[in-house]
């Protein structure tokens, strides 16, 4: 019987009093005195008056400067958290000691800008996917479902649009699409988490129990591991947090730089009764995970050996280890391991910013996993998303029996933008994690289920022929908030014709995107476009044939022509997806504003599109079927959907509580002396 080794620990919690994102509200009533009234109801009610007013007034402050200009405030903030010794063009996150979190290369080249409206900008806000109403956000922390309620905890900038100042933000749901704003879960608030309270992971333990590590990084700019636990287990909103009074409670070990140690994975439990924790670094070039062994989750043991280093890849953060069944579908727990399961190991690769994954084998004796195809280790072959996605985590829901995966979505505009903007990225759709059980080669992702009560004013479009070189318009109205679901199929006639010499060696990148001709495609689906088509974010397929004249199905997206500014990411993204013999071709697309995420094959490949168009938005965005194939005739059946708006519920912070609570007491004694 697991026993909880904290339960005697002092409430170290230093509780944050306010939410992160305060609401501010100006109320004005009116009324008419009533004479006749008893003198204590007179006197209560001037003096409940007098903390109305003052409630009011400091309200009124607090709208004041509000109101001032976004400009002027996220420039502000954007100065403030930048340190005066940052060298120009160097990101504040690999001085601080962490990956990249900006990763803009293509952003502002020779200082081209675009004059961007507030209309503009305020369109680029998701619906649906969950992000902060405010400032910066990166990778989803600890993500659990416990006692009724989802947890999303994830890296948060308090006071600006850019990186820094790293908080744990914290929002719970019902079903994982709406979302309630709790406080701060953690600050940066001790020596060993000053400089920021980073990446981390939960574990829900037998005795029903919660063990959070996060790094650290210390007032000595050192990554370390962190402990903390709900400071009340019976809440089920676990609003309070208790940081260890031991911590740090893993340092780098000798061999492993100070900056490179950091993002424990959820621990799993062995059959010799010890929990283990992998970590990501990096020796020289090779990326590796670390395994440490506990049995309290206050000291562990670093073994001898890795769970598994790849040359060449640099370092590995934000590491995910993680079982799935290969003959039932279903979710298993992160300690699951027998006969029947593979595990997924899955790396965030600071020096290119995609999440690798591979399959395996691993092999408790010895903490260590084996890939089953060497030729697609880790860094080298599978990735959850060929689009912008990063730092990504997944949990088991008990709830439903089932792995759910989070991905961040960072930007791809330049940084005054979001300062402009007043906000910096959100969190992907939720995903279910399935193996494949047709190819045996691959994981399956797939929006969860509980999207769909989002859907809406279902259209449906029967056997449309899509001849080559045409473009057909699909009237769905408003085409900024839509679930997309189509199957294609193409002319066989054309696809046993097609020759070798014209299409072999195609890629998505190097094979000129939607534009780009070729026997059999691309042919697909352009979102986000307007009536002239000089903005579209095409999602699409191509068939080729490689060298032996086998056919290789390709699945896409082309933001080359998504937007008009030209400082923003214009990516060609995609690759190889297994079609198998008697598949249809089928694609879901989830549009939500500036978010596009396209699922193909039932998520065998899927790609995140982060687009920012100047006049595909609004009443102007449309919908449409394309085929781009010299010879092939596509014929598509498709099933689209508005999507209605998510709620995000925003906790008042106490001054607006008081200001309620003082004018509906007041409204009920019915008196307002001060408005004569």
């Amino acid at each position: 019987m697991y026993t909880d080794p904290f339960r005697i620990c002092p409430d170290l919690e230093r509780a944050v009093s306010y939410p992160y994102n305060p609401l501010h509200n100006e109320v004005e009533q009116e009324g008419t005195p009533v004479p006749g009234r008893r003198p204590i109801k007179v006197i209560s009610s001037i003096l409940l008056s007098g903390i109305f007013v003052l409630a009011l007034v400091m309200v009124f402050l607090c709208v004041q400067r509000s109101q001032e200009p976004l400009t002027d405030v996220m420039e502000r903030n954007h100065h403030h958290s930048l340190p005066s010794s940052t060298p120009v063009g160097v990101s504040r996150g690999v001085l601080e000691g962490v990956s990249e979190k900006t990763f803009r290369l293509y952003s502002n080249k020779g200082g081209v800008t675009y004059p961007w409206t507030q209309p503009m900008l305020s369109w680029q806000r998701t619906a649906y996917h969950f992000q902060p109403e405010k400032n910066w956000m990166n990778d989803p922390n600890a993500p659990m479902y416990y006692n009724g309620w989802y947890h999303l905890f994830y890296q948060y900038n308090p006071e600006s649009a850019v990186w820094g100042n790293i908080t744990w933000g914290h929002a719970i749901s019902k079903d994982l699409i709406n979302w309630e704003n709790l406080p701060f879960a953690m600050v940066p608030d001790e020596w060993y988490d000053i400089n920021g309270v980073w990446t981390g992971s939960a574990t829900l333990l037998p005795d029903g129990s919660i063990v959070v590590l996060y790094t650290g990084f210390t007032k000595d700019k050192v990554q370390v591991q962190n402990l903390a636990y709900p400071a009340d287990p019976s809440d089920p909103r676990l609003i309070h947090w208790v940081k260890y009074p031991g911590n740090p409670i893993l340092v780098p070990p000798p061999h492993i730089r100070d900056l490179d140690f950091r993002d424990p994975t959820t621990a799993w439990f062995g059959p010799d009764g010890h929990w283990r924790v992998a970590i990501g670094s990096k020796i020289n070039d090779t990326g590796i995970s670390l395994v440490y062994h506990t049995t309290n989750f206050t000291t562990y043991e670093l073994l001898d050996g890795l769970l598994h280093a790849v040359p060449e890849t640099g370092m590995w953060e934000c590491v995910d280890f993680y079982p799935v069944s290969t003959t039932e579908k279903k979710g298993l727990n992160t300690s699951d391991n027998w006969p029947g399961v593979k595990h997924v190991l899955k790396a965030s690769l600071d020096n290119t910013k995609i999440d690798y994954y591979a399959l395996g084998t691993y092999y408790v004796e010895n903490d260590t996993w084996i890939p089953d195809n060497e030729m697609a280790d880790v860094g080298f072959g599978l990735r959850y998303d060929y689009g912008k996605y990063y730092a990504s985590k997944t949990f088991y829901d008990q709830n439903k029996q089932r792995r759910v995966l989070w991905g961040w979505i960072g930007e791809s505009d330049s940084e005054d933008d979001d300062i402009k903007k007043g906000w910096a990225s959100v969190q992907s759709i939720p995903r279910v994690v399935l193996f494949d059980q047709k190819t045996r080669s691959n994981l399956l992702q797939w929006p969860v289920e509980e999207v769909e009560n989002l859907r809406s004013n279902l259209k449906e479009f029967n056997k449309v022929v899509v001849g080559p070189g045409t473009v057909v318009p699909l009237d769905v109205g408003t085409a900024t908030q839509l679930d997309i679901s189509a199957e294609f199929e193409i002319d066989g006639k054309a696809l046993k014709g097609a020759t070798r010499d014209d299409i072999v060696g195609y890629n998505c990148v190097v094979g000129g995107g939607a534009a780009g001709r070729g026997t059999l495609g691309p042919f697909g689906i352009l979102v986000l476009a307007e009536d002239s088509l000089a903005e579209q974010t095409p999602v699409y397929f191509y068939i080729s044939k490689d060298s032996g004249g086998e056919y290789r199905t390709f699945f896409c997206a082309d933001q080359s022509r998504s937007s008009l500014a030209p400082h923003v990411g214009k990516f060609v993204s995609g690759s190889l997806v297994p079609v198998l013999e008697g598949e249809k071709l089928t694609m879901r697309i989830l549009v939500d504003h500036s978010i596009v995420e396209s699922f193909g094959q039932g998520g065998r490949t899927v790609i995140t599109s982060r687009i920012y168009p100047t006049k595909a938005i609004y009443e102007s965005a449309r919908v449409f079927l394309f085929n781009n194939a010299t010879e092939a005739n596509v014929t598509a059946s498709l099933k689209i959907w508005q999507m209605n708006s998510a709620a995000f519920i925003n906790s008042p912070p106490p001054l607006v509580s008081i200001f309620i609570i003082s004018f509906f007491y007041i409204l009920q004694l019915g008196q307002f002396p001060f408005l004569f």
